[in-house]
């Protein structure tokens, strides 16, 4: 037995250091949105973590052993293993509780030999009795958990479904474990984490940035960054390691991040087999990666295996949520295509040729032509694109057909209509629009137009007049076609819906554009409308904005963004400009970073193609919370960039709507000649234009112009002329239903009644009575920065001639920082009592046994004895020693 005992030394050894839960980086991230308050871990006695390397598995669980701790729990983690030895899981989970728990002698009759007689089961269920009997609230923290051999995973098994009620079990790998849990998945009993749970969102992204390199990176940088990475943990690491070597963090996204992307691929396809390297590179031909299409391109009956290997095995893919396809990283695709280049011209022309061949078999044309001009088969390639381009601008793929119309000759558009149709689509909805109503032009030339497509056209160009900020035409051209012609397709009757919802919103009626869309809404619509279907949600919520209702208008706007930034990227036109409005309603509501956030890499975007009123509100948004963070000159410096894109875009509201909110920001300083010079532009601006346009397009610069002339006289403190801006101004507003622009002007009219020397305050309570029923926490603050106080402190005072003088008024309070004590700090955890706890903080304050005695006002002897059990619970002989083990196991907080 001695023998036995001395050769199991060296494995006992080992086991400890498994059992040693791993150092925190510096660099730590903690994830609110997957703490444990989180109501799916709950009280959940299991929680599976299940992912490729990289995404961060081991620093989630590292997160949650410190919330556990800090609750109470002690916490026993465990790095498996590939041991076959059936004793090894016995010893690492007796091991665990003492090293992690401060239990010295548990399971000593199982660790030192009284399991060998025992059966694997029985020793497990040896181990849980002694758990139960533990007065510990435990939690069992697994890792790596794929590389415990068949033995291990029946003990595992055994143990996740004997576990008693006071031991709770995290168990966290790369896969394969689900058919173990199935079935306390079904009981409720399990709960799992998978890749998208896991990948960074770009709230995360900029904040882990910032922690990093501080505020070398604005929130367009981090937001190219999480694009480029896919919110993949491994992959924002090893980027944000090149950037901490730049001075400039742009530079990342030139060489740098290139040769880092190279070091990527190479660092993760090293331990891989050749035949694994030679099949991701060719199957980099293809942006999507599905089993059978990946054995037509190698030829191996063994591809969809492989691939499902690869894909458990390495972090480089993407695999869809319930769905067998997958595709290549970003950051890797680009690698593996340079390798792809590599190969002679005649293997990838046939590669290309393969995957044409498969992609317009399963009818994925856009796609098979793309592949089809890369194989030299330019007339296939024109052919298969007649096919697949016209479907693809009708599902959101506007930037697909862009691309494509760079390509075709203007004869190839001649002889296929259809190319044609799907260009009109793609321009129409841009800054192009007038190559849109050209291209309208020669369809609606030929000889063989009937009415539904006729119908079409007119649906094109009127799309086209919106989108050049040309209201009156918009509704003029499609007043002829106020009831949908028969027989039309499903598609198409909804984005009739779409049209009549606008064009009331134009003319000011926003409840009847909502009422339209809501009454058409059904939930079983067509597969291919779910695009179009966006566009009315995107309505809606710029009707809930043009009314004020800036809570109503949130909760659709972020699912229809959640929906089509899934579906189509968060850069695609539409997917930006719901953005923009969801930017705004959440500004106004107060929540200034979520609208940095929304808003990232997204400006420039809606400067190319979105439509005027999302690039005002994006812009405007944008302006606001560079003034709120106290940067005036960036918020200035964005309405320029603002006005640039009206004269480039030929679109003067924006230009008028620039100046216009430049006017206001001076006006908040009081710049009165500064102002005076806006205003003679604007109105030189107003007199060039307004005799060309309609009146819709007049009303809405009149407001504009009038709101202008408001904010010039506050500038000059020039009370009365300030009343009579207004009272231009509020007819304006309420005639176009704009609640917000209303609520500002009972704003400024009652400050300029009291300035005035008459009693605005009635009027001021309404105001803010509204602001506060629509959510508008911030427009006191953006209206005037002395009228906001003026009307904070009428607020304050409880005064008001109208309302309920017992109803506190709403005024936004930054709460008070945290305050943190400085010092170490011991968490509350079970693995020490509370006087146990208080002997060890003060230790770590380096205070001797006298000095601790004194502060616990007790005898010096009895700080001798906690000492004793400190020493004894964590397996140590001197003071310094305790402190630092106390502090690896996370039992202290604060140290430096």
């Amino acid at each position: 037995m001695a023998t036995t005992s001395s050769e199991a030394v060296p494995a006992i050894a080992e086991l400890v250091l498994k059992t040693m839960p791993p150092r925190t980086p510096r660099h730590r991230l903690v994830r609110p949105r997957l703490g444990l308050d989180d109501e799916q871990f709950r009280d959940c006695p299991l929680i599976l973590v299940q992912a490729p390397p990289g995404f961060g598995k081991t620093s989630l669980l590292a997160q949650w052993r410190h919330e556990f701790l800090a609750r109470g729990s002690a916490v026993a983690w465990i790095s498996a293993d590939g041991s076959p030895d059936p004793q090894r899981v016995l010893h690492s989970l007796v091991l665990a509780v003492r090293m992690g728990c401060g239990r010295p002698n548990f399971g000593a009759t199982l660790l030192e030999g009284g399991a060998s007689t025992m059966g694997d089961l029985e020793s497990i269920t040896a181990w849980l009795s002694e758990v139960a009997q533990a007065s510990l609230s435990l939690v069992l923290m697994i890792d790596e958990a794929e590389r415990m051999s068949a033995n291990s995973l029946a003990a595992l098994d055994y143990l996740l479904h004997n576990a008693p009620p006071n031991l709770r079990v995290v168990v966290a790998g790369r896969g394969a474990l689900d058919g173990m849990v199935a079935d306390l998945r079904t009981y409720g009993q399990c709960t799992s984490v998978g890749i998208e749970s896991l990948r960074f969102t770009l709230e995360e992204t900029i904040a882990l940035v910032r922690n990093r390199v501080g505020s070398k990176a604005d929130a367009d940088t981090c937001a190219r960054l999480h694009d480029m990475t896919e919110g993949w943990p491994l992959g924002l690491q090893l980027v944000l390691a090149a950037m901490e070597r730049g001075s400039d963090p742009r530079s990342i996204f030139g060489t740098h991040l290139s040769g880092s992307r190279n070091q990527l691929v190479e660092a993760l396809t090293a331990e891989l087999a050749p035949e694994d390297v030679a099949f991701l590179t060719r199957i980099a031909v293809v942006e999507q990666l599905h089993p059978d299409l990946c054995m037509a391109l190698t030829g191996d009956a063994e591809a969809p295996q492989r691939l499902a290997r690869l894909a458990r095995d390495t972090p480089i893919f993407v695999v869809g949520e319930d769905s067998e396809w997958y595709r290549l990283h970003a950051l890797a695709c680009d690698a593996l295509r340079g390798h792809l280049a590599e190969l002679p011209a005649q293997e990838r022309a046939e590669l290309h040729g393969r995957a044409q061949a498969w992609l317009a078999a399963h009818g994925m044309f856009t796609q098979a032509a793309r592949h089809a001009r890369e194989a030299g088969r330019e007339g296939v390639a024109f052919e298969l694109a007649q096919q697949g381009l016209y479907e693809a601008v009708t599902q959101g793929h506007i930037g697909t057909v862009r691309d494509w119309l760079e390509l075709l000759p203007e004869v190839v558009l001649d002889q296929h209509p259809r190319l044609r149709l799907a260009a009109a689509w793609a321009l129409a909805v841009s800054e192009r629009h007038e190559e849109a109503e050209r291209m309208v032009g020669l369809i609606l030339s030929r000889p063989d137009v009937d009415v539904a497509l006729r119908y079409e056209c007119v649906l094109i160009a009127s799309g086209a007049a919106y989108f050049a900020d040309d209201p009156d035409r918009c509704v003029a051209m499609f007043a002829p076609w106020s009831e949908a012609p028969p027989g039309i397709e499903p598609r198409m009757r909804w984005m009739h819906v779409n049209r009549q919802a606008m064009l009331a919103l134009l003319q000011g009626d926003p409840v009847q554009a909502r009422r339209l869309l809501q009454s058409a809404a059904r939930p079983d619509l067509p597969q291919g409308t779910d695009y179009v279907a966006r566009w009315g949600e995107f309505i809606i919520g710029l009707s809930y904005l043009w009314e004020g209702q800036v809570r109503l208008g949130e909760e659709g706007l972020r699912l229809a963004l959640g929906s089509i930034d899934a579906k189509l990227g968060r850069r695609h036109p539409l997917s930006c400009m719901i953005a923009a409005l969801l930017a705004a309603a959440v500004y106004e509501e107060g929540r200034l970073d979520e609208a940095v956030a929304l808003l990232a890499n997204r400006l420039d975007v809606l400067e190319r193609v979105a439509a005027p009123e999302a690039i005002l509100v994006g812009y405007r948004t944008a302006t606001r919370i560079a003034a709120a963070q106290g940067e005036e000159h960036r918020a200035l410096d964005i309405l320029e960039a603002l006005f640039s894109i009206g004269e480039t875009r030929r679109l003067p509201r924006l230009c008028i709507a620039s100046l216009s909110e430049q006017i206001r920001v001076h006006a908040g300083r009081f710049r009165r000649e500064t102002c005076a010079a806006l205003i003679a532009r604007i109105d030189q601006l107003v007199a060039s234009e307004s005799p060309r346009r309609g009146p819709l397009w007049r009303r809405n610069v009149e407001l504009l112009s009038a709101m202008a002339h408001t904010y010039a006289a506050m500038a000059a403190q020039d009370w009365p002329r300030v009343l009579e801006a207004i009272a231009h101004a509020v007819p304006l507003a309420e005639q176009a239903r704009l609640g917000r622009s209303r609520i500002e002007c009972m704003t400024l009219r009652a400050y300029a009644l009291d300035r005035n020397g008459e009693d605005g305050r009635a009027l001021l309570h309404e105001a803010m009575s509204l602001a506060r029923t629509y959510g508008l926490t911030r427009i006191f603050a953006d209206t005037h920065p002395v009228a906001a106080d003026w009307a904070y402190r009428m607020a304050d005072e409880g005064s008001g001639a109208a309302g309920n003088p017992s109803t506190p008024q709403a005024r936004v309070v930054n709460p008070p920082p945290e305050q943190h004590q400085g010092g170490p700090r011991v968490v509350p955890s079970m693995v020490l009592t509370p006087k146990e706890r208080e002997v060890l903080e003060l230790l770590a304050r380096n205070l001797s046994n006298k000095e601790i005695a004194q502060a616990m006002a007790v005898g010096e002897a009895t700080i001798k004895w906690h000492l004793k059990n400190l020493f004894s619970k964590l397996g140590v002989g001197t003071r310094r020693h305790v402190v630092h083990r106390a502090q690896m196991l996370g039992l202290i907080q604060g140290l430096e």
